[in-house]
């Protein structure tokens, strides 16, 4: 039952990462190198206290290496890695355990990572699991020397294109992740913690600006219109307030938001998670400011029926409210964002639709949009 999480009346099903994976796979084939014989299954104790039962696929010999693979399941969570087979070869050597990437894992090339430039992309989290690992099976087997384990990931240069890896300087293959080593279903925690390493290793680069966009809209807004480098940007999602704070706390003494309507009028709301199942509003803000600029009762009902953010904007246009109705909610957004950073940074906004072009924007933020123009 522990292997089940609850999450919105739904019975999901936890998962394991791929240093779990790495684990169980280099634990195998130390037992094979060291008995002769592969388990069938491993029963691997994650960092979070729960225990995996993991299958464990193609035990073989390779150049004097012994090799086992374990394949990666991400439970009930939409995982691009899920299904792919995670390998470890192990060698014995005199002392030490040293952990290498092979073929389909990433090697770090920025600085701001957990893992320094130039190593494997095997984050210390699945480190210590894989150390664990095989000394478990050296302790089973009365060995005392060292191990070699070198990682390998099944399709694993193609699996990182459709992750964030090139993006944070992780090239040639995915990352071996996982600080739990279990796989949480559905989770916001991976991504919030993607958003997280971005922003550290833009920081670790040398930018002191932190560029926010929610999704693509704002993305391709920033670059197609405003002409701002995207390389510089870190897509933050729904999480606007967890990436502010990070942003904040990581150093970055001003911060650019960069974002559709849909999304960023909620912060005139203090709704700082923007997804819409924690939050929405869009028609009450509208209808709110509306009403506080004098609309009349058929523009107030129209705002609150209206399906879009562009369906309120033709709805104000036609009353003549846009300006006056724009201004204040932009007001209301700058002084919730200050709210939220306290001091600890001055964040600056452009809100738009891809219809009307720039609804609302800070003061500051043309300035900071050509000081970003200016880093090289």
């Amino acid at each position: 039952m522990e292997q089940i999480a609850y999450q919105g009346g739904q019975a999901l099903r936890r998962g394991w990462t791929t240093g779990s994976c790495a684990a169980a796979a280099a634990q195998a084939a130390a037992m094979l190198l060291l008995t002769g014989t592969a388990p069938v299954e491993i029963a691997l104790q994650t960092p979070a206290g729960l225990t995996f039962h993991l299958p464990v696929e193609q035990p073989r010999w390779e150049d004097g290496a012994a090799v086992c693979a374990v394949r990666k399941d991400a439970g009930d969570d939409p995982d691009v890695t899920n299904g792919v087979r995670i390998s470890a070869a192990v060698r014995r050597t005199e002392s030490d355990i040293v952990i290498e990437g092979g073929a389909g894992v990433g090697r770090v090339t920025r600085p701001g990572l957990s893992v320094p430039v130039g190593e494997a992309a095997i984050n210390p989290a699945p480190r210590a699991q894989i150390t664990a690992a095989v000394e478990r099976a050296a302790r089973e087997a009365g060995y005392t020397g060292g191990f070699s384990v070198i990682v390998s990931a099944e399709n694993g240069e193609e699996l990182a294109k459709q992750t964030y890896n090139e993006h944070l300087g992780v090239m040639g293959g995915i990352s071996i992740l996982g600080t739990s080593g279990v796989v949480e279903p559905m989770s916001e925690k991976a991504l919030v913690d993607t958003i997280r390493l971005e922003l550290d290793s833009l920081y670790a680069a040398g930018q002191r600006i932190a560029f926010l966009c929610p999704g693509n809209y704002g993305a391709d807004f920033a670059r197609d219109t405003l002409g701002l480098d995207l390389e510089r940007a870190v897509k933050c999602s729904n999480y606007i307030g967890e990436t502010l704070d990070h942003a904040a706390f990581g150093g970055f003494a001003d911060i650019l938001l960069v974002g559709h309507a849909g999304k960023l009028v909620k912060l005139a709301a203090g709704v700082m998670n923007t997804h819409s199942s924690v939050a929405d509003g869009r028609q009450e803000i509208f209808t709110a400011h509306a009403a506080l600029c004098g609309a009349e009762r058929a523009t107030l009902e129209g705002l609150m029926d209206a399906i879009s953010v562009d369906a309120c904007i033709a709805l104000l246009d036609a009353a003549g409210l846009r300006d006056a109705v724009m201004a204040r909610i932009g007001k209301e957004i700058e002084k919730r964002l200050a709210l939220r950073l306290r001091g600890k940074a001055r964040v600056e906004f452009m809100m738009f639709t891809g219809k009307y072009g720039i609804l609302a924007q800070s003061l500051g933020a043309r300035a900071l949009c050509e000081r970003l123009k200016e880093i090289v």
